[in-house]
């Protein structure tokens, strides 16, 4: 647990630290990473998450409802985000900007860290070992990109440069604070296997939201492009390799 919390905490940081210090970037490459990110986190989604979360079910059928409270949830966080979870990264005049609080973007961004850091208690023990380490990189994969676009927010919402690097490590701490949380309470047994299966489910509905929204919108217009199409099924195999071979 101590390598994830570390890695997750400082994937997250660097990552905003690039933006404070190259405020811009080519727009092209930043969007093909988004686009294997994206593809990676949606094929772990079906091919592992899936299986894993369905095969231990006594009531699928709450488990598949509790995965569209999850996609309906990220809906309403992305409303109060932008979009910043999907590493959107916006450039708008100043009169925007006072009309998007950097507050509750923080707040629906740290609310999603947080269900994702619960999410990898599920694999902190035993035959678990391996979902835990292909979730941990589906979450790095796009942690980075996140973290890029929330800094560039604030960077032109906060006028204070040192307020706006304490919400970056309010975020990057989110999703160390929902693992290490909840492995606490797995261990001493305040969260029933069941709970944490519909914690499970309901971060699983906030992937499939945020994967899927991060291929479709990749596109303009939606046109067909051979580049991202082929990183988009290289990132996949990627995945399928990940869960067949290790």
């Amino acid at each position: 647990m101590t390598f994830s919390v570390f890695v997750l905490f400082f994937v997250a940081l660097i990552a905003g630290a690039v933006a404070f210090y190259i405020p811009k970037i080519n727009t092209s490459t930043y969007k093909l990473w988004l686009v294997f990110a994206g593809s990676y986190l949606f094929s772990i989604t079906i091919v592992h998450i899936f299986p894993d979360l369905f095969a231990q079910a006594t009531q699928p059928a709450l488990l598949g409802v509790c995965v569209l409270i999850g996609f309906f949830l990220q809906q309403g966080l992305e409303f109060l985000s932008s979009g910043v979870e999907h590493g959107h990264i916006h450039v708008h005049e100043h009169k925007h900007h006072q009309e998007l609080s950097a507050v509750w973007v923080l707040v629906a961004l740290c609310v999603h860290a947080f269900l994702e850091g619960g999410m990898l208690a599920h694999g902190q023990s035993g035959h678990h070992h391996h979902t835990s380490n292909t979730l941990l990189w589906g979450i790095l994969l796009h942690k980075a990109p996140e973290a890029f676009a929330l800094m560039s927010v604030l960077l032109c919402d906060v006028k204070s440069k040192a307020k706006a690097v304490l919400m970056l490590m309010i975020f990057a701490a989110a999703s160390p604070l929902g693992l290490f949380l909840s492995n606490y309470l797995v261990l001493n047994e305040w969260l029933s296997s069941q709970a944490l299966m519909i914690l499970l489910a309901i971060v699983t509905g906030n992937f499939l939201h945020i994967s899927t929204t991060i291929v479709f919108e990749s596109s303009a217009d939606h046109k067909f492009n051979a580049k991202k199409m082929g990183i988009a099924i290289v990132a996949a195999g990627i995945a399928i390799a990940t869960e067949m071979l290790f």
